[in-house]
């Protein structure tokens, strides 16, 4: 009995250490719970663990999401705007309202015709990427290397390709570099995969339950109006819950923009509330993009067009022949990148549960996919050998497979392409055709 007891003990002290670590973050850095509209970081980089002796880089693929973005949807922006200036015309706001109201009116006025575009912010953090990238593994990009880098057909994305081959061949003019956006890449660049879109759906009444239970705006009404029953008879509960949620959205964009990156307006809602806004829009991701018996661990495998290219593109450039086989950019974004980071396993992404009241103590979006959000395999070859080694990157950091390697935290290509070639074939009805 003693037993059981200690160890329910620690079960409940490891939790409550996970729990608390997620709360640590946020208390550090509250833009971490901005989900995907993290801004990506601007420095603090570890160095790349050298190879083993006698390897040199050849080839990198690489699938990047495109950087810091205005707000897709104008209803986000807008609508606390009207419901504030209906309050401040009836009296009804309180003096943090009118301070909030203001700039959520500078918000607005900016972001009119740049509804999806990338940011000032977003176009420097794909050139910063390519700088490193470069950097990093000049070996990869020496004079007539080629660099083929495709987008899909979403003007931010593509700009993103920009910035990235514009550094590049300002770094090495002597590159090859070739550009493309096409609805015929589109299988694989940014699948519609019908059968996920199923699957989520069946998950939507039991994700709603959660927005329910997680997403109080009580204290945010309080916070910005000053008579609570003002509140009750012009906003219904399902408003005040989806303004929270926009609310948050944008302020946690602010970092995606150089005019409003220094504006903070996380005061607004405590760390409860913080932390209980990122845990729904966390068990949201999941839903969409994780590998979970939930959705029959199906919803992942959205990007198995996408796996299969990567592995396509790798052994072009190991059979190649030529001395820099160069490297292969994709641009694209978050709703493809999460997914495609489940599939492969990067970093445990593929963690697989039915409990999403536990969820945040295991899988967290915050440490897998901000803004610019890159894979980056890099390859490596030794002269005399046939062993192809790989190291995987992501967001510029090294990452773990769920793959046996004796060379961590490099790995035998051979053995990382068996185990995708694996899992791709439990799938076989994913379309691998245009």
């Amino acid at each position: 009995m003693r037993r059981i007891f200690f160890f329910i003990c620690l079960t409940l002290v490891g939790v409550m250490t996970l729990m608390a670590g997620v709360r640590e973050d946020f208390k550090a850095n509250p833009k971490l719970s901005a989900n995907n509209y993290q801004a990506y970081p601007t420095s603090g980089f570890p160095a790349i663990t050298a190879a083993p002796e006698g390897y040199e880089p050849f080839f990198i693929n690489h699938y990047g999401r495109h950087g810091s973005r205005w707000l897709i949807h104008g209803k986000t922006y807008s609508w606390p705007v009207e419901i504030m200036e209906k309050a401040q015309s009836e009296g009804k706001l309180t003096r943090r309202g009118e301070e909030v109201l203001q700039i959520l009116r500078q918000v607005l006025d900016a972001s009119q015709g740049r509804l999806g575009e990338l940011s000032d912010i977003g176009h420097e953090q794909h050139q910063g990427i390519a700088r490193r990238m470069y950097q990093n593994f000049p070996q990869v990009f020496q004079d007539g290397a080629p660099v083929v880098a495709r987008s899909t057909v979403v003007i931010r994305c593509i700009l993103s390709m920009q910035n990235e081959v514009d550094v590049l061949a300002s770094l090495n003019p002597r590159l090859h570099i070739t550009t493309d956006a096409s609805e015929a890449t589109m299988y694989y660049m940014n699948y519609r995969d019908s059968v996920a879109r199923a699957l989520r759906a069946t998950m939507m009444p039991e994700l709603k339950k959660y927005r329910e239970k997680w997403v109080n705006p009580k204290g945010l009404m309080k916070k910005l109006f000053n008579d609570q029953r003002w509140v009750k008879a012009n906003i219904s509960d399902d408003e005040a819950r989806t303004g929270m949620l926009g609310l948050f959205e944008i302020v946690g964009n602010m970092q995606s923009h150089h005019m409003f990156e220094n504006v903070n307006m996380y005061d607004l809602f405590s760390a409860d509330e913080i932390y209980n806004v990122w845990r729904y829009n966390n068990a949201y991701w999941y839903i969409n993009s994780g590998e979970t018996p939930l959705t029959q661990c199906r919803v992942d495998y959205m990007e198995a067009n996408l796996l299969r290219n990567f592995i396509e593109d790798a052994d072009r450039a190991i059979t190649s022949g030529l001395a820099a086989p160069g490297a292969s950019l994709r641009f694209g974004h978050e709703s493809v990148v999460l997914p495609l980071c489940c599939l492969m396993g990067l970093n445990g992404a593929d963690y697989r549960t039915t409990d999403l009241e536990t969820l945040d103590q295991h899988w967290q979006t915050y440490k897998i996919f901000p803004m610019a959000t890159n894979i980056q395999f890099v390859y490596f070859r030794k002269a005399g050998s046939d062993d192809i080694l790989m190291l995987p990157l992501l967001n510029e950091r090294e990452a773990t497979l769920p793959v046996q390697t004796d060379v961590a935290p490099y790995y035998h290509w051979s053995d990382v392409r068996d185990y995708f070639i694996d899992k791709l074939s439990r799938q076989p009805f994913i379309t691998t055709q245009k």
